[in-house]
């Protein structure tokens, strides 16, 4: 059998911290020596972390440009949330409306207009109740029949035409940002900023620490209260970014994805902490580093109680994580009671 001059790992990192460590060599076998305490050998997964710096907001903001001649009379409270037929801002006294696709209108809309543009709006008219009119790619004198019924709704002129810029489209309904138009503006400049109505984490995320992002992989968040939330990483930029300063890191944007909007608390916009998982072993044995004992002759080993003795044997260590050491040995296995540290 090896023999142990039972030194814990603990007491190795005290030594090595500057000074000697002085072994009292006990000519007495260390099998004898009952642990101070115990634990057990488990099986389950090992999950080491690294932590990166993020971002918590509602992600990129889009702006909205006026592009109705006149001036602002109408706008929204910042953190506000607009949905699909509601005002956006006013001009003139008349409200500019949110409607839901994936590109904006680009032109004007009247009765014998045919494509992809009549189609999303054909849609969104529909989804607000309006009907008699098919939904496709022809803009129909029926089309033009509810758009006018649309119009007499919100007051606006009822001449069946949808004018270029009293619709912005987004994806689906918005927060608002930043307000960036004054009443008494005019209205052709930038009005106000969109985000999406969840909120997310941001990490610049060094290119040489790419390994530790995966789309799909766990993360947590630890907020600036220190409570945590569980999250995925949901994207991964395609595109690098050179940042200001010597020596020059280069990122590349990280998007996380928070499993509960609740946990966030009333946080709109905070830096957070972000664990990444750097290395995951799942079905291995380990114990808490506490019990490692360090071998006189090399390497790490467990006491082993055995019945009423106690006996050293050595293992291989792997994945240092969590407080605890994945180990490995033809002397160890699930539910073994082992030495630790007090």
């Amino acid at each position: 059998m090896r023999r142990a001059l039972l030194i814990t790992l603990p007491a190795l990192l005290l030594a090595g911290a500057g000074g000697w460590l002085l072994l009292d060599r006990d000519p007495a076998p260390a099998a004898s020596r009952a642990p101070a305490t115990t634990t057990k050998i488990t099986r389950g997964t090992l999950t080491e972390t690294e932590d990166v710096d993020g971002t918590l907001d509602f992600g990129a903001a889009t702006t909205v440009a006026g592009r109705l001649p006149g001036m602002i009379t109408g706008l929204p409270a910042e953190g506000g949330v607009v949905e699909r037929g509601g005002p956006l801002f006013h001009v003139d006294g008349l409200p500019v409306l949110l409607m839901y696709a994936t590109a904006p209108l680009h032109r004007a809309l009247r009765a014998g207009d045919e494509g992809a543009d009549v189609a999303a709006f054909e849609s969104n008219l529909a989804a607000l109740g309006f009907t008699g009119f098919t939904v496709d790619d022809a803009y129909t004198s029926a089309t033009a029949s509810a758009v006018r019924d649309w119009q007499a709704r919100l007051g606006l002129p009822e001449n069946g035409v949808v004018e270029l810029g009293r619709v912005v489209m987004a994806p689906a309904a918005i927060r608002v940002g930043a307000v960036k138009g004054h009443l008494g503006d005019n209205a052709t400049g930038p009005v106000l900023e969109w985000t999406g109505r969840t909120r997310q984490v941001t990490v610049e995320l060094d290119v040489t620490k790419q390994r530790l992002a995966t789309v799909g992989a766990p993360a947590t968040v630890k907020l600036p209260d220190g409570a945590t939330v569980p999250a995925t990483i949901s994207a991964i930029g395609a595109v690098a970014t050179v940042q200001p300063g010597q020596p020059q890191i280069v990122t590349v944007d990280v998007t996380v994805s928070l499993a509960s909007q609740e946990l966030v608390g009333a946080y709109s916009s905070a830096p957070v902490d972000v664990a990444l998982v750097a290395e995951r072993k799942d079905d291995v044995l380990s114990v808490p580093v506490s019990a490692l004992v360090a071998l006189a002759e090399g390497g790490y080993g467990l006491q082993l109680l055995d019945g009423d003795g106690v006996r050293t044997v050595a293992v291989t260590t792997g994945l240092f994580a969590e407080g605890r050491v994945e180990i490995s040995g033809p002397d160890v296995r699930e539910g073994l009671t082992v030495g630790a540290a007090a």
